[in-house]
């Protein structure tokens, strides 16, 4: 399922989920121009490497600061493909806005940063021998998909589902999308935890960390309800 498109419209210009989104773009253009090695450099500095913290001995090792707890905060702005940030950039695009048009711009930086700080823990508290980096704004995202699932579960979201050659696009309502995507995340998460062995690209304790710290946190950086909830919950 892909999504497109949600119902909701949004009452403000978006600034800083567009600076989020340009910040995300730059940043990966530019690794990509770098040599191989200086981008790879560049991705253990800055993304979050678990047993960077868990064993400075490993740390000193590889020539990384074991106390460099920056990248904490930076690995939300690294992605490691085309399809990572493609994916990470068109979820900031629909749900996003919403987010911020509720809580006003000031609020949501620090409710988006501070979700993907807490996602990014979660991974590195079950993953702490982890040697590679955790980038990506999976977990930050995951943070907004959670207030999104509690502030406007009606609204409508227009999902593309690819059926072999043939592209059919349906309308749900965003609590079965995000629900379905909650699911996902527990089985990627449960197929992780039995074959151990098992390779993955992707952050699974990042993103449940991340929606469960949105879904908790975010009536703290909303004022009042917003009309925009009020439409939402009345469309269709």
């Amino acid at each position: 399922m892909i999504p497109i498109r949600d119902s909701i419209p949004c009452n403000i210009k978006p600034y800083v989920t567009w600076a989020i989104m340009v910040i995300c773009t730059l940043v990966f253009l530019a690794m990509l121009l770098m040599p191989n090695h200086m981008a790879q450099h560049f991705l253990h500095l800055y993304g979050m490497v678990p047993i960077r913290y868990t064993n400075p001995q490993w740390a000193q090792h590889f020539g990384l600061p074991p106390d460099h707890y920056l990248s904490f905060v930076t690995n939300l702005f690294l992605h490691g493909g085309w399809g990572h940030i493609a994916v990470n950039l068109m979820f900031l695009w629909i749900f996003a806005d919403n987010i911020e048009d509720l809580m006003g711009h000031g609020r949501f930086i620090v409710f988006y940063l501070l979700c993907g700080v807490l996602a990014t823990y979660a991974q590195w508290y079950f993953s702490q021998n982890l040697v590679v980096p955790v980038v990506g704004a999976s977990g930050a995202i995951a943070g907004v998909l959670g207030a999104y699932f509690f502030r406007f579960p009606y609204a409508r979201v227009v999902i593309l589902v690819p059926i072999l050659f043939f592209p059919l696009f349906f309308e749900i309502p965003a609590i079965a999308f995000l629900g379905v995507w909650v699911i996902l995340q527990l089985q990627e998460l449960s197929t992780a935890a039995l074959f151990p062995g098992m390779s993955t690209n992707s952050a699974w304790w990042a993103h449940l960390g991340g929606f469960v710290a949105g879904a908790v946190l975010h009536p703290l950086f909303i004022e009042k309800v917003s009309v925009l909830e009020i439409d939402a919950e009345t469309t269709e």
